[in-house]
């Protein structure tokens, strides 16, 4: 049996722009992704602390140490900038994985910086 479990997680991250002209997607610090055992392209969900909205994207590599946490496309009208998002990524694991697995957790202070790695 294969059970869905949070992989990774970029935690209370502060959305820095919403560009609606962009071909959708989120670009994210690089840091923050290689902290989060995050990948460019790889399918993400968000999960907006201000509006309650959720929602699924992909992910665009943004420059590192940057801070920058953008929603493109369509995304942009889901979030505004300032919002406090959530951003998690799922793996699908079999049975005999699940007592080993144990989520990537990324804290982020108000400039999007590291704050905490667990």
């Amino acid at each position: 049996m294969q059970l869905e479990f949070l992989n990774s997680k970029i935690h209370r991250a502060t959305v820095t722009d919403a560009n609606l002209n962009y071909v959708g997607s989120i670009t994210i610090d690089e840091t923050l992704l290689k902290a989060a055992n995050m990948r460019e392209w790889q399918k993400v969900e968000i999960l907006d602390v201000n509006n309650g909205e959720r929602f699924q994207t992909y992910i665009i590599k943004g420059e590192a140490d940057s801070g920058c946490i953008c929603l493109n496309g369509a995304a942009a009208r889901k979030v505004q900038k300032g919002d406090k998002v959530i951003i998690v990524t799922y793996a699908i694991l079999e049975e005999n994985e699940v007592a080993n697995h144990k989520p990537t957790i990324v804290i982020v202070d108000e400039n999007n910086k590291i704050a905490q790695t667990k």
